[in-house]
Formats: structure tokens, C-alpha cells, sequence
């Protein structure tokens, strides 16, 4: 099995990772090439060996024509702000210039009209749709509303495509990645300053481990935190292969540490196909003291410290007392976040810690086109095919309020859309 291993010690940028696929082996001409099919113009892909802290790896650069200030560098894709290039195909090449923000809706029309291959065109989609999410949930509004900023430009949108080209070349049986570092300090974002991470690198990273306080600077931004959240199966501080190839993507900022992306590409030995080992710990304890309002409460706590999975069970204890007992599934990188939370917010005076593994089905992300808008649809993949699948119930509940209706409705309908 071939393995993509992300060390993001330094955190995440598109042009780190970039440059990290090209220091892996993805030809630079068939990247390049690639990315002329997406048809958008004003660009040049600068690649380039260089040395961060004595770490000698590739950087890559997004350089564009008409602008050399990235920021100002935003265009809207409507065909009637562009100039029109005559290329082989005679098909209109976007230019930088228009001093416009891009909308999620420009942004999957101009890939899913573009020649490249479908699977592509799937993990791009898959990255911007988790960006636009995230926008639309920070800032209350739907897709169809939601604008790109750092993300609308061209330089990213290069990024991000140049990202799922790259997977597609290597093509990794699996992708896992360490728990990405974001840093700390203050970044500038389009409505201002704001405590590292931005609100998008945060609401797109929800749910996975992450690390703070390296450095006092931004290292991982929403468009490298998009790229982790769509392709990495797993976070995890250590796993076990055989590294066949490292390679190092060179950042531009300088820091007390080598501002790179360390990447691998990696052998495990397959013991079986069919389904996923992880390491965890089962957490436990027995409460009968404690009232039932504050249950609530602590399962938001534990879910927000990143812990896969928290139930409650009715028991009956000594003395024939009625109790709950707390069971929580967590990372062993995790678990001391967990036990803080039980020790400090329950009226337990002990837990229990059980080393446990799990069994779990390669899963696969896509995005279904609905009545309502584009909907995530998770697959259980088994001995290499989908064998059941179902929608992501947050996008479903969003639909429902917005639209005004049952939330069983908008689920009973899009599961006759899903087809295995």
C-alpha cells in the first residue's frame, strides 16, 4: 500500500504544498500543463530549489502577470469582465486584473467546465466546498452568497487544482497527516485582524487535532487547511511505514523553525483490505451525584477538545442508585484534553483508560449537486467498493432552515439520489 505521509511541523500553505509534490516527483511540465485546462490566465508557476534553516527543498510560486500585489489580484468570473485570449481550443482564458471577489458558484462552474479528469474536478470541488462552508457558516449566509477573498485569487485557486493534479499524479492508496501546527499572533484576514487561526482555517480544521504556539505567525492557512481536510483519512503524531521518498516544500516566511513541509511518500505492509486499524483509548467513569442538565454541557466540552465519539448508558450502581456511565473514544494525542475536561466539569473522582482499537471502513467524501445546492455524501468503501453511504446530516439541517423544511424530508430525498 502507498502512503502520502503530511508532516505539517510547520504547518500548511497551497504554494508549500506545491512545492512539496514537485520535491516528491510530480512533473512540473504536466502540472503546468494541467492547469491550462482550467483556462484561467495571468499566471506563472515559479519552481525553484531552495534552502529554509539548511533544509534544501522546492518552493513554488504563483506569480501573476498584470500584478505583482496578489491581494488586489481577485477577479469575478463572468464572461463579461474577461478579456478574451484566443488559445488552441478557442475557449476564453480568465486574466487577473478585475478587482472583484470570486463567489463559490463562479469558482465550480470554471472547474467543472474545464477538461480536466473527473477525479480532478472531484477533489478540487471537495476543497473549495469546504472552504465555502466555512465562510457561509462564519458569516451567516448560503453558498449561492458566499465570496472568496484570499481564496477568490488566482494564485489559490492555482493552489488548490494544482493540489488534487498532484494527487491524482501520485496516486497514494492513503493519505494521513500529523496534527497540523496553525501558530499564534494575530493574522491579517479580509475583515481585519484576528487571533490566529483565521475563522476559516479553524471551522475547516473542526474535528481534527491541531497544535498552537510554535511560532508567533500564521503557518497554516485556510486553503493548506482545506487541502489536509479533504485528503488525509487520519491524523495521527505517529504511524508506522517504511519512507521510500522525502521531500520538502519551501514556505516565505522565516521563523525560529524551517518554514517547509516535510512530505512522504511511504510502503505499510497490507494485512488486510478490507477495512482500517486506528489506536484509541475508551475513557470511562460511573456518575450518580451529579444533575442531568450539566450532561449536555460536558458532551459539547468533549467534542470540542476533538474526541471522535462521547455516550452516555443508564447504569444502576452501589447502593441500587441509578447513574450514568460517560464513555468517550479519543486519540491517545487527545487524551489528556479529555481527562481535563471530565475531572474539571463532572463530579467523578476517578476514570478509566482502555487502550482499544478500531475497525473502520475507508471512507470517501463527494459532493452530490441537489434541488437545494451541493450536499456531502460520506461512502463506506469495503474490498474496494462503496457498500453504503449517507449524507452529511449538517448539510441537510441547513437546507431545512433555509428552505423551510422537515429535515426528514430533505434527508428521505437525497437518499434516493445517492446511488452505490
Amino acid at each position: 500500500m502507498k502512503i502520502l505521509f503530511y508532516d505539517c511541523f510547520s504547518g500548511i500553505s497551497g504554494d508549500m504544498n506545491l512545492g512539496a509534490m514537485i520535491d516528491l516527483g510530480v512533473d512540473v511540465d504536466f502540472l503546468k500543463n494541467e492547469l491550462k485546462k482550467l483556462q484561467v490566465g495571468g499566471y506563472e508557476i515559479k519552481v525553484q530549489k531552495a534552502i529554509k534553516k539548511g533544509i534544501e527543498g522546492t518552493k513554488a510560486e504563483v506569480l501573476l502577470d498584470s500584478e505583482k500585489n496578489k491581494e488586489t489580484a481577485k477577479v469575478k468570473f463572468n464572461p463579461q469582465n474577461f478579456k478574451l485570449v484566443t488559445g488552441g481550443h478557442n475557449h476564453p482564458i480568465i486574466q487577473s486584473g478585475d478587482n472583484h471577489d470570486r463567489t463559490y458558484t463562479d469558482i465550480k462552474l470554471l472547474i467543472e467546465q474545464s477538461s480536466l479528469n473527473q477525479n480532478v474536478k472531484r477533489l478540487s470541488l471537495d476543497m473549495f466546498y469546504r472552504v465555502a462552508f466555512a465562510e457561509g457558516k462564519i458569516h451567516g449566509k448560503p453558498l449561492s452568497e458566499v465570496h472568496f477573498h484570499e481564496v477568490g485569487a488566482i494564485d489559490s485557486i492555482v493552489d488548490i487544482v494544482g493540489a488534487a493534479i498532484c494527487i491524482d499524479y501520485l496516486k497514494p492508496d492513503k493519505i494521513i497527516s500529523t496534527p497540523p501546527q496553525l501558530g499564534g499572533g494575530f493574522v491579517k484576514c479580509a475583515h481585519g485582524m484576528f487571533p490566529v487561526p483565521a475563522p476559516a482555517t479553524a471551522e475547516i480544521l473542526k474535528g481534527i487535532p491541531v497544535k498552537t504556539g510554535a511560532v508567533n505567525s500564521e503557518t497554516t492557512t485556510p486553503t493548506g487547511a482545506a487541502i489536509l481536510a479533504s485528503l488525509c483519512s487520519s491524523f495521527e503524531e505517529k504511524s508506522e511505514f517504511i519512507p521510500q521518498k522525502i521531500a520538502y516544500g519551501i514556505g516565505h516566511k522565516d521563523f525560529e523553525i524551517p518554514n517547509v513541509l516535510r512530505v512522504m511518500l511511504a510502503d505499510v505492509s497490507e494485512k488486510s483490505t478490507l477495512w482500517e486499524t486506528e489506536k484509541s483509548k475508551l475513557v470511562e467513569c460511573n456518575i450518580d451525584d451529579m444533575s442531568p442538565e450539566s450532561f449536555g454541557y460536558v458532551m459539547q466540552k468533549l467534542f470540542e477538545t476533538g474526541a471522535d465519539d462521547v455516550f452516555f448508558e443508564p447504569i444502576i450502581m452501589k447502593k441500587n442508585r441509578p447513574a450514568q456511565k460517560i464513555s468517550v473514544l479519543v486519540k491517545d494525542s487527545l487524551l489528556d484534553k479529555v481527562l481535563s475536561v471530565i475531572f474539571t466539569e463532572t463530579s467523578t473522582l476517578g476514570i478509566r483508560v482502555i487502550d482499544c482499537e478500531k475497525k473502520i471502513l475507508q471512507r470517501r467524501w463527494e459532493n452530490m449537486e441537489t434541488q437545494w445546492g451541493n450536499v456531502r455524501i460520506k461512502y463506506g468503501i469495503y474490498n474496494g467498493k462503496a457498500i453504503k453511504a449517507k449524507p452529511e446530516f449538517d448539510d441537510c439541517v441547513k437546507i431545512a432552515s433555509e428552505y423551510k423544511l422537515p429535515v426528514q424530508q430533505v434527508l428521505e430525498e437525497i437518499n434516493r439520489l445517492i446511488k452505490l
